[in-house]
């Protein structure tokens, strides 16, 4: 979600493609039939595990697993929750999910739309007038759709550098409130990235946007939204939307981060800050039960209309992710070596890489969480993914 901190799902997605290159170069596209023997029944998911224990190897601090598949459901946990104290990871930690939170989001600005309350052709200026105007922006030319499925053009607050987040000096900002409407802000002092509906971008500011549309149309604040559309119903008890609050409720582990402009590769505690500056685009804590959870009902169309479903399914091209892999309404679609087509989202903030993926039925899916952003800079998800879903086996260490 930011630049290792602004990078946001975009490596865990290239991650998948560049594990996948891989896996086709050495022949370890199937398991092993020792590890199929393993995988039975009450015996666990032998390629998943393999992969949880080589991301540790290969230097995260800790990994938190949940797959679902007609067999049932697993936990898998590997390293550590807390560097100093050596406490393991528990299967009902919360996390920092990062940009998880965009399937959120998306989801309730199609339940507004099912409810004839607003529409996905409507601009974002009908919504919020003169919000975005500047440098080249014009809200007049931005529908909703093109901010849920990245085609605005809309610049993204996060390369900005008066947020701090490119580097070490992040640490004297970790506190710093930040409100909607400045994050905005920053993203009008910069031109657009492409012309409105020319061109695909990833961009944090859209669901900021968004999340001030869903405001707008309601009256209540998005988070209030979220909870009584989502959460509840739901029963996701360990979800949570925190505003301006800089620590994760327990039970949690720690979160890990290093800085790409510090010499000495010194790793931090960055577990508490505030997530103000990610807002709606990423501030969302929660569990591997709950996102597994949320995959289920959503696919299987307890959250919204057979329509509506349909187009949050309906995708666009989205190149920087590689071949294979595409762009609905605040979801991805990528089609694994194996033939596997999966649906989901990545999340990043600072010291936590988060995944939630599913069979578009709901039937199959998967959760982790790594509790360090250094772990983008690997193939470790790339290769969680492949073992749950194409049964493949990692290589000892995924890390580079």
């Amino acid at each position: 979600m930011v630049r290792r901190t602004g990078r946001t799902a975009r490596i865990t997605l290239a991650a998948v493609v560049a594990a996948a290159s891989m896996v086709a170069a050495s022949g370890l596209a199937a398991p092993s039939a020792q590890a199929t023997a393993a995988d039975a029944p009450g015996r666990g998911h032998a390629p998943t595990r393999a992969a949880v224990d080589a991301a540790v190897a290969g230097g995260v601090p800790g990994v938190l697993a949940q797959a679902h598949d007609a067999r049932g459901t697993w936990h898998g946990t590997a390293g550590v929750a807390d560097i100093a104290t050596g406490r393991p990871p528990l299967p009902g930690d919360r996390f920092r999910a990062g940009s998880i939170s965009k399937t959120f989001i998306a989801t309730v600005v199609l339940q507004l739309e099912a409810e004839g309350r607003l529409s996905l052709s409507d601009t974002v200026e009908r919504w919020l007038p003169g919000v975005v105007r500047g440098h080249g922006h014009d809200g007049r030319r931005i529908t909703l759709r093109q901010l849920l499925n990245h085609t605005s053009g809309v610049y993204d607050y996060t390369e900005d550098p008066g947020l701090h987040l490119q580097g070490k000096e992040y640490l004297a900002h970790r506190y710093d409130t930040w409100r909607p409407e400045q994050l905005v802000a920053l993203a009008m002092k910069h031109a657009p990235t492409f012309a409105p509906g020319t061109s695909w971008g990833y961009t944090t500011t859209e669901y900021v946007l968004a999340a001030m549309v869903v405001e707008r149309a309601t009256g209540r604040s998005y988070a209030a939204e979220a909870e009584r559309r989502i959460f509840r119903p739901l029963g996701l008890h360990a979800t949570s939307l925190p505003g301006t609050y800089p620590g994760i409720p327990a039970p949690s582990g720690r979160m890990y981060t290093k800085f790409a402009d510090d010499p000495e590769h010194e790793v931090h505690d960055i577990t508490e800050f505030n997530p103000s500056w990610a807002w709606s685009a990423g501030e969302i804590i929660t569990s591997t039960a709950d996102l597994d959870r949320f995959l289920a009902a959503l696919m299987r169309g307890k959250l919204l209309p057979a329509a509506q479903l349909e187009e949050m399914t309906t995708t666009v091209p989205s190149p920087d992710f590689g071949d294979g892999q595409d762009d609905g309404l605040g979801i991805f679609r990528a089609k694994l070596p194996c033939g596997k087509e999966i649906w989901g989202h990545t999340g990043f903030m600072p010291g936590s890489q988060s995944m939630a993926y599913t069979t578009r039925d709901g039937g199959h899916r998967l959760v982790a969480n790594f509790n360090t952003d250094w772990a983008g800079d690997t193939d470790a998800a790339g290769y969680v993914l492949l073992a749950e879903f194409c049964g493949t086996i990692p290589p000892s260490s995924p890390a580079r």
